[in-house]
């Protein structure tokens, strides 16, 4: 039999990180941000790269973790990064002025995702992350559906969140957000999505 804890620490272990981004995770760390593994952060750069994304969007700038794997996948891309925290945008700023990424290629956007998305334009993106508020993550998910391009990729990382999701016993608010989230995703026929157990889950939904 597999042993599935040392294949899932094997995975996690398998991506190397470019110093840059170590030294943005480095700082999250230090501020108490949580930031996608990298194995999460290679499935998203593979992402961009084979899409060739040009427009993209997150929700939950961090540090910068997540932003400069996308970014650094691509030399033409551009990076909306929405925040609540203006702090944590300035940690990112650093890391993106670290990585060479001009201010051309990003939008920080400090906002809450809700009055941030729907003023984004329909079709208009290639790749939407949603990486913020768990609480209304739902509606960004719905918000997500119209800013994607038919073919474009809603990523959610932590999609079993904490290997919570999977126990029908354990009922907190974030769980169930979750529930409904991919419940929803799976069940209305918007999304081809694909579930995989890399980090703390990460969900990929193509729009159909």
């Amino acid at each position: 039999m597999i042993d599935k804890i040392s294949s899932w620490k094997y995975t996690e272990e398998f991506h190397q990180e470019p110093e840059v981004i170590a030294r943005a995770r480095a700082r999250a760390e230090e501020m108490g941000i949580e930031s996608i593994t990298p194995s999460v952060g290679s499935a998203l750069a593979l992402l961009v790269s084979s899409m060739n994304a040009k427009a993209l969007v997150e929700v939950g700038t961090g540090a910068g973790v997540s932003g400069l794997w996308l970014q650094l996948a691509s030399s033409t891309s551009v990076l909306a990064s929405i925040d609540t925290e203006m702090q944590h945008q300035d940690l990112a700023k650093i890391a993106f002025e670290q990585a060479g990424i001009p201010n051309s290629r990003l939008r920080m956007i400090n906002g809450k995702s809700g009055e941030v998305l729907v003023n984004l334009a329909d079709e208009a993106y290639d790749l939407v992350l949603l990486d913020g508020d768990v609480e209304s993550l739902l509606s960004q998910v719905k918000e997500s559906y119209r800013l994607l391009r038919v073919g474009g990729v809603l990523a959610i990382p932590h999609a079993l969140w904490r290997d919570r999701v999977p126990d029908q016993v354990l009922r907190d608010d974030n769980t169930e957000e979750y529930r409904t989230v991919l419940d929803f995703i799976n069940l209305q026929g918007l999304f081809t999505p694909a579930l995989s157990t890399i980090g703390d889950g990460l969900l990929l939904a193509a729009k159909k």
